[in-house]
């Protein structure tokens, strides 16, 4: 099956001029955990997510309307293509430790959101969108997402006390 059966057309979008008051807006106004970020020729050029703006009000002592997107993130993004196969979309999303995979054109330019979300729904038997997807295979790709990356894992500092 193609990503472009279980992508979400159309989704919300921000831009890096953005400020993260308005993306946590349209993030609820949209039930969603992340935005696209697209430059103004449309091209996806990043990703930001509902830790990004907690985390980024919680380190840089500003408030949420006085950040913009383009501060927070880091310009990594990792998608995929509307005729791209669901598995392969699957192992993006493992190798790369992501829930969620923009859809882009042969430009770059955003066409939709596939989330890991849609791709357990779709799993159900009586979706409309039902595909076949082992239940093991799913819960193979959430175990990866959901790993612990050993970037992000801090080195334990030494303690010297007195007399060591």
């Amino acid at each position: 099956m193609k990503v472009k059966k279980l992508m979400v057309a159309e989704p919300a979008f921000c831009d890096s001029k953005t400020d993260l008051a308005s993306v946590a807006h349209l993030l609820w106004e949209n039930d969603c955990g992340s935005l696209p970020v697209i430059a103004d020729d449309h091209k996806v050029v990043g990703m930001i997510t509902d830790r990004d703006i907690c985390m980024a009000a919680a380190t840089k002592h500003r408030p949420p309307g006085e950040i913009t997107v383009g501060e927070v993130i880091d310009g990594s993004v990792y998608t995929c293509r509307l005729d791209t196969d669901l598995d392969e979309a699957m192992l993006t999303m493992k190798q790369k430790q992501v829930r969620r995979l923009p859809v882009v054109d042969a430009d770059g330019k955003l066409q939709g959101v596939l989330s890991l979300a849609d791709i357990i729904l779709s799993a159900e038997p009586h979706s409309a969108k039902a595909v076949k997807l082992s239940a093991a295979s799913i819960m193979e790709t959430l175990k990866a997402i959901c790993s612990p990356r050993a970037a992000s894992v801090p080195e334990p500092q030494k303690v010297q006390g007195k007399g060591a």
